[in-house]
């Protein structure tokens, strides 16, 4: 038996057939019914045509649909691609003529966007609509449901751990990527990182796991995740759903399709929900306000349910790590530091282990490199690149220079190098500073905008903050904050960038700052920098 996500899932729905696997609203499927469908959507892509290696992009919101179409591709041993439910028509045509995608599973509402493009993209051999109230804008797509009805399961495969497994990036700047890793370690390395979670040494044989899910589910329960953020990032479809089903467990999905906090806190509640994946402070603050709020009327959350907090991709600041803990005091949260190129380190905080911002345990294959390739030591005070060892991934899809400046081999080890930037604490803890690609030179100085933003957020009344750099004749860069308040707060420019230089140099602190309703984020939570730096351009009169 192969590390392959199809495999071990199809093992895992033979021993554990009647307990939970997916939840979305009134929709609820046992893992039977959960692995059915998916082979219905293989036989699906196969009688189209695809096969092993062909990319189907998900262009999809939240929901069943969306695990069932992924689980499908896996079954069929071909890629599923992650499609932003944000991207307009040319972005849409970018990403699937770089994937090489032959087919396209997209929620009706989105369907005006797919038959605007589909003409340009000749490879599309099947587009399938799920329908959420708009259906019919695209005449030669299949219906979801009627694809479910009506098409026999595929049967069980073997499947090669040479399999591809793919995940689209944004990143914070450029155009999106496909990074590609190889099915079986992406596998065991995520197998490694769930069974800790239950209190388990990971198995050494893929036929085993079964068995030890099953042990765990029938004795506890086991584990009921909730990822908050889309499915079409990293965060919400690794952290939310795959490394959970990999310990057999129930994953339930929101139907907002914006972050509502009242329904992530009412869900948990109803669902008994253990893990619970957000990110950071984007989704921690609303989740904390709803709560009080809720308190305050009488109706509060019962959120005794909840084991652990995960959250990645963003700062998460103590400070909000501490008002968490002081409403779920029973939770842990995990802190991870990774990207869609690896896994970089992690911090865990609980009731009695103060909360930390951006100071994280390494992981034992995690070393931080100068740009001339030595290795930066604890305590130094140098600045250098965080390096992923591990799960490396095999490269970018289709653009082998841009892999070999990521992921490179120092002393015979191949490291991931995503574009963080950290220093080494004395105590071997990294420190992250931020991206390279966003540092901010300002008066012969390398400012990183994440520090300014965390000191800016905690000056009171200040609930968001991104940092920017718009071009100045004095400084080369000046520093601009772009802010967003709390309802009802009364905060101007000076207090801000008095806030900020209490806690950091001087030289760091917001030469202006710009007040918006909403800081711009991804639907993930995660800086959307080049709005930002547009908001405070118009604001300076700098235009484009």
């Amino acid at each position: 038996m192969e590390f392959h996500y199809a495999t071990i899932w199809e093992s895992i729905a033979d021993v554990l057939p009647e307990h939970t696997a997916v939840v979305h609203g009134d929709v609820r499927l046992s893992w039977r019914e959960y692995d059915e469908r998916a082979a219905r959507m293989a036989a699906a892509y196969s009688a189209a045509g695809l096969g092993p290696d062909s990319k189907i992009g998900l262009y999809l919101y939240n929901g069943n649909e969306y695990l069932e179409a992924h689980y499908g591709a896996f079954k069929m041993r071909g890629v599923p691609v992650n499609v932003n439910y944000r991207y307009l028509d040319e972005e849409l045509v970018y990403l699937l003529d770089n994937a090489d995608a032959e087919a396209l599973v997209f929620h009706s509402s989105l369907g005006d966007r797919v038959e605007r493009i589909r003409a340009r993209l000749p490879k599309l051999q099947l587009l399938i609509e799920v329908d959420d109230g708009g259906a019919g804008q695209v005449p030669v797509a299949r219906r979801y449901d009627e694809v479910i009805a009506t098409t026999a399961p595929m049967p069980r495969i073997e499947r090669s751990e040479d399999d591809i497994y793919m995940l689209y990036t944004g990143g914070t700047t450029g155009m999106p990527k496909g990074v590609m890793y190889d099915m079986g370690g992406f596998t065991r390395a995520f197998v490694g990182m769930g069974f800790p979670l239950l209190g388990q040494a990971p198995p050494a044989d893929p036929a085993e796991i079964a068995g030890a899910v099953a042990a765990v589910v029938n004795a506890t329960g086991g584990v009921v995740s909730q990822p908050c953020a889309p499915l079409m990032h990293g965060t919400g479809i690794w952290l939310g759903v795959m490394i959970p089903q990999l310990m057999g467990a129930t994953v339930v999905t929101l139907q907002s399709r914006s972050l509502d906090p009242h329904e992530v806190l009412s869900t948990v509640q109803r669902e008994k929900v253990t893990n619970l994946v957000i990110v950071g402070d984007a989704f921690a603050k609303p989740m904390i306000a709803a709560y009080d709020e809720a308190a305050a009327a009488g109706r509060p959350y019962d959120l005794s349910s909840i084991q652990m907090i995960i959250s990645s991709g963003v700062m998460w600041t103590a400070e909000v790590k501490e008002q968490l803990l002081e409403r779920i005091e029973q939770a842990v949260l995990l802190d991870a530091m990774g990207s869609s190129e690896g896994s970089m380190g992690s911090s865990i905080s609980m009731k009695g282990v103060p909360p930390s911002t951006a100071k994280f345990t390494q992981n034992p294959t995690t070393k931080v490199f100068t740009e001339d390739g030595r290795e930066v030591l604890p305590g130094s005070g140098e600045v250098g690149m965080v390096a992923a060892g591990g799960m490396v991934p095999v490269g970018y899809f289709k653009d082998a220079e841009k892999s070999a400046r990521t992921f490179r081999t120092i002393d015979g080890v191949r490291y991931s190098f995503p574009g963080d930037m950290a220093m080494v604490a004395d105590d071997g803890t990294l420190v992250l500073l931020g991206r390279g690609s966003q540092v901010i030179n300002s008066g012969g100085e390398k400012i990183f905008p994440e520090e300014v933003e965390e000191a800016a957020k905690r000056v009171e009344g200040v609930v968001d903050c991104l940092v920017v750099g718009l071009p100045d004749e004095k400084f080369g860069n000046a520093v601009t904050a772009v802010v967003s308040l709390a309802d009802g707060a009364s905060v101007d420019e000076a207090t801000v960038i008095a806030g900020v230089k209490e806690q950091l140099a001087g030289y760091k602190a917001p030469k202006k700052v710009v007040f918006v309703a909403k800081v711009p984020r991804a639907p993930n939570g995660k800086a959307d920098y080049k709005t930002a730096g547009q908001l405070a351009r118009d604001a300076a009169g700098l235009g484009e």
